[in-house]
């Protein structure tokens, strides 16, 4: 059950679901880098990489991708001149909204169906879970 929703394939059809139709530049392949700097701030690609679980080269290729269309920016990193924070502009910010958005939509439609007091008892042991589990 946990192995089916950690599954690449999972999560990249989340990923799409969310994506389609916002910016050409964003898929399943750049939802995490525009997510991650959305929950983490600015960051190294080196930084971001590590935090979202991803090759620093392949955060370098997908930051690219989404300067080009405006979405995030490369700004120079106060703490060390010689580096660069990648964050999310104005639109980037703007289009991770609209990404969360959806997903609420999703998973409130979704948990509709179910018989009350279901969602709040899985929101909490899943909480739970993430507080106290494995990670």
């Amino acid at each position: 059950c946990l192995g089916l929703l950690l599954r690449r394939s999972s999560r990249a059809r989340l990923y799409a679901t969310l994506t389609t139709g916002l910016d050409a530049a964003l898929d399943e392949a750049t939802y995490p880098v525009i997510s991650g700097l959305d929950r983490y701030g600015p960051r190294s690609a080196a930084q971001l990489a590590e935090d979202i679980g991803l090759d620093r080269s392949v955060v370098s290729r997908h930051a690219t991708r989404l300067t080009s269309a405006g979405l995030i920016e490369r700004l120079p990193d106060p703490a060390d001149r010689r580096a660069v924070l990648l964050a999310l502009t104005g639109p980037g910010q703007r289009a991770v909204a609209q990404m969360r958005e959806r997903l609420a939509a999703a998973l409130d439609g979704y948990l509709a169906s179910w018989p009350a007091g279901d969602a709040e008892r899985f929101a909490a042991s899943l909480r739970r879970f993430i507080d106290e589990g494995p990670f």
